[in-house]
C-alpha cells in the first residue's frame, strides 16, 4: 500500500517507521527544508525524550483528554522509543523528575537517529513541499496534492508559477503539529486540511506557556525580571481554591512568570476560566512556618543593629529583598521589629502571591491545546471516523500534557499507532 505522511516531526517520523515496517511504500512530505525542526529545540535544545514513569502513569500527566491515549501507549511505550534510539546509537540518561535526555544533551542527535532509521526503512522524504489538498472520493482517501517550494516560508498562494503535484495514496496520515513555534513549520495549516474534509477543530489555545501577571503585580514581576528561583513550591488558586500544586524551578519576566513549574501549571489552567487566578510561591518550602520563624529570629539576633532592609541577605536573593521590604512596609531597625511583623514576613515568604490575568500567545507556547476533536478519531487506530484511510498523529489531535517528556511520547505513540494501521 502507498502511505503518505504530511509532516516530518516526531509523530510523522514514527508513523513512517511503523508503516514501512508493515511493508508499505511510505513518503513523508515536509514543508520545511528538513525534518524535525521543532524536535531540535525541545528541552531547550536538549530534548526531553520521554519520562521514565510507568506507562500507565502517563495518563495522569495528560490533563487534555489523556484517556483517549490508552491504546496508543500500549502500542508504543516509553521503553520502545528508548530501544529504537539505542539501536541507532543514542545513549540516554535520567534526570530529576523522571526526565530522560540523550547523554550528548543534543536534541539534533535524536532527530538524526530517527532520520537514520527512516533511511534504513527506505522511506521517501520530500522537503520544501506543502500539501494543499487531500484527495477524497466516495469518502475514501485517494492521494494528496502538494506544491514544491524553495522557500519554506512562502504561503500557499505566493506564486502562480508553482507546480502542483498529485501523489496517489491508499492512506494519508496528517501529522502537521499544532500552532506553537510557527517558525519551525507548525503554523496550524493541518487544521484547515482536516476542516475541508468535514472534521471539527476544538478551540486552539496555548499550553505549556508562560503566564501574564495582572495589575500591580506586573510591576513586581518587572522588578524581579531575570530572577530564577530553584526548589520553590507553587500553588495555583482560582477563587481562593487550590487547583494545582508543584515544586521546582521558575523565572520572573517582564510580563509575569515562566519556567518549568509555571509552564506545567498552564496546562492545568488552559481549559478553565482565568477569573480570580493567583499563584502562591513558597520561597522556603523546606521549612514550616515555625521553623522559618526560628531561622529569621536567629538572623535578626546577629543583625539586630542593622536596618530591616539590610538584614535579609542570608535569607533571600539580592533582587528579591527590595520587593519583600516594600510588601512588608517596614522602615526601621531589626531590634524594633515586633513578633507580629516577623510573623507577617514568614507569611509573605511562605505565600508570595502574584495575580494572573492570562497566557502568552500560542506562538510562544511549547504545545498547542485543542485540535482535531477526539470524538472523530478511532483511538485504537488513529483513523478518522469521517474519511476512510485518513489518520491523525501527534499535536494536531486535541491532546496535551504537562512538561516532562509526555507530549513527545504522545507524538511517538500516536504516530506509531497510525502507521501500524
Amino acid at each position: 500500500m502507498k502511505v503518505v505522511i504530511i509532516g516530518g516531526g516526531p509523530a510523522g517520523m514514527l508513523s513512517a517507521i511503523s508503516a514501512s515496517q508493515e511493508g508499505n511504500e511510505v513518503t513523508i512530505i515536509e514543508k520545511m527544508n528538513q525534518l524535525g525542526k521543532k524536535l531540535c529545540i525541545t528541552g531547550k535544545g536538549r530534548c526531553n525524550i520521554t519520562s521514565s514513569l510507568p506507562i500507565e502513569d502517563f495518563i495522569k500527566n495528560i490533563p487534555g483528554n489523556g484517556k483517549f491515549l490508552y491504546s496508543a501507549f500500549k502500542n508504543f511505550t516509553n521503553q520502545d522509543i528508548l530501544k529504537l534510539l539505542k539501536e541507532e546509537g543514542i545513549q540516554t540518561k535520567e534526570e530529576r523528575g523522571n526526565r530522560i535526555f540523550p547523554v550528548s544533551d543534543r536534541a539534533s542527535d535524536v532527530r538524526d537517529a530517527l532520520i537514520k532509521r527512516l533511511k534504513k526503512e527506505n522511506v521517501k522524504i520530500i522537503t520544501n513541499a506543502r500539501v494543499v489538498d487531500i484527495i477524497v472520493k466516495e469518502n475514501t482517501v485517494q492521494g494528496v496534492i502538494y506544491k514544491t517550494n524553495s522557500n519554506s516560508n512562502k504561503n500557499a498562494n505566493s506564486s502562480k508559477n508553482e507546480q502542483k503535484i498529485e501523489l496517489k495514496a491508499d492512506k494519508v496520515i496528517l501529522a502537521t503539529g499544532g500552532k506553537s513555534y510557527p517558525l519551525t513549520g507548525s503554523n496550524g495549516d493541518g487544521y484547515n486540511l482536516a476542516k475541508k474534509l468535514g472534521h471539527t477543530v476544538t478551540e486552539i489555545m496555548p499550553s505549556l506557556v508562560a503566564l501574564v501577571a495582572k495589575d500591580e503585580d506586573i510591576d513586581v514581576c518587572q522588578n524581579l525580571q531575570g530572577l530564577s528561583l530553584k526548589n520553590v513550591g507553587l500553588k495555583v488558586y482560582r477563587d481562593n481554591k487550590m487547583i494545582y500544586e508543584d515544586f521546582g524551578e521558575m523565572l520572573f519576566t517582564h510580563f509575569g512568570v515562566s519556567g518549568p513549574i509555571i509552564l506545567s501549571s498552564s496546562a492545568h489552567l488552559v481549559r478553565n476560566s482565568m477569573e480570580n487566578v493567583q499563584i502562591s510561591i513558597d520561597l522556603k518550602p523546606a521549612l514550616d512556618e515555625n521553623k522559618l520563624d526560628e531561622r529569621i529570629l536567629r538572623d535578626f539576633n546577629t543583625e539586630k543593629n542593622k536596618e530591616f532592609k539590610n538584614s535579609l541577605n542570608q535569607l533571600l536573593p539580592q533582587k528579591m529583598i527590595p520587593v519583600i521590604v516594600d510588601k512588608m512596609g517596614i522602615n526601621k531597625k531589626v531590634n524594633e521589629i515586633t513578633k507580629e511583623e516577623r510573623r507577617k514576613l514568614v507569611k509573605i515568604l511562605k505565600d508570595f502571591r502574584i495575580k494572573i490575568k492570562g497566557f502568552r500567545p500560542v506562538e510562544e507556547a511549547i504545545v498547542t491545546a485543542g485540535g482535531i476533536n477526539i470524538k472523530e478519531i478511532n483511538p485504537k487506530t488513529m483513523e478518522s471516523k469521517i474519511v476512510k484511510g485518513l489518520y491523525f498523529a501527534g499535536e494536531i489531535i486535541d491532546v496535551d500534557a504537562y512538561t516532562g517528556g509526555f507530549n513527545l511520547q504522545i507524538a511517538y505513540s500516536t504516530g506509531f499507532t497510525a502507521g501500524l494501521n
